[in-house]
């Protein structure tokens, strides 16, 4: 509970700072400085957390391959996509 209300609390400060800092600095209306922030948030909070998901796999790289008979092309094609356990964390959120 306390999780989640951290969360959406840090998505109401995200989107009140954009909508200021895009609705100020474009010269904005109050309505396309709103339509700015509205779009902008979920994009910054998917770009925040693919840049953290990166960071994560860089940090902690797998230690052998998950089926040694896969060729080394079919590791780096299935590494874009997200493990099970990133999915459900991912949904989670």
């Amino acid at each position: 509970m306390v999780i989640k209300a951290k969360q959406a609390s840090l998505v109401v400060c995200l989107f009140l700072f954009l909508f200021v800092v895009i609705g100020g600095g474009l010269h904005l209306n109050p309505g396309g400085a709103f339509l700015a922030a509205v779009t902008g948030t979920p994009l910054a909070i998917h770009l925040l957390n693919r840049t953290r998901a990166v960071k994560d796999r860089k940090q902690n790289p797998p230690s052998s391959p998950p089926n040694p008979g896969l060729a080394h092309s079919d590791i780096e094609a299935d590494a874009g996509r997200p493990s099970a356990a990133e999915s459900e964390t991912l949904v989670r959120q």
